[in-house]
C-alpha cells in the first residue's frame, strides 16, 4: 500500500504520468506483475517511530520497516537503504 500511496501522490502532485486510469495500474501490477499488496498497520507504525532517520523520506520508511518486519529483500536502487538492517535487491 505504501507504493500505491506515493504514486498516487505523485500523480496528483503532478510529478508522475501514466499512460492509463491509476486503478486499472494497480489491478494490472497485480494481476500480471504478481505483486503482493501488504497492508500498513499499527505495528508498522510502531517499527517506524523507532527507525532510525538516515532516510527522510516516508514512502521509502515504511518499505523498509515492511521489509524488515516481513524479513523480505527490497529491491531499490537507493543507496540510503544500505544504512538499515534490511536486505537489498538491485
Amino acid at each position: 500500500m505504501a507504493s500505491s500511496w506515493e504514486i498516487a501522490v505523485k500523480l496528483s502532485l503532478g510529478k508522475l504520468e501514466i499512460d492509463r486510469p491509476l486503478h486499472r495500474l494497480f489491478a494490472e501490477l497485480v494481476s500480471e506483475q504478481g505483486v503482493d499488496v501488504l497492508p500498513i498497520d499499527h505495528a508498522h507504525c510502531t517499527l517506524l517511530a523507532a527507525l532510525p532517520m538516515h532516510h527522510r523520506d516516508p514512502f521509502d520508511r515504511m518499505l523498509i520497516v515492511q521489509a524488515q518486519q516481513m524479513k523480505v529483500p527490497i529491491l531499490t536502487a537507493d543507496p540510503k537503504f544500505d544504512d538499515y538492517d534490511v536486505a537489498v535487491l538491485w
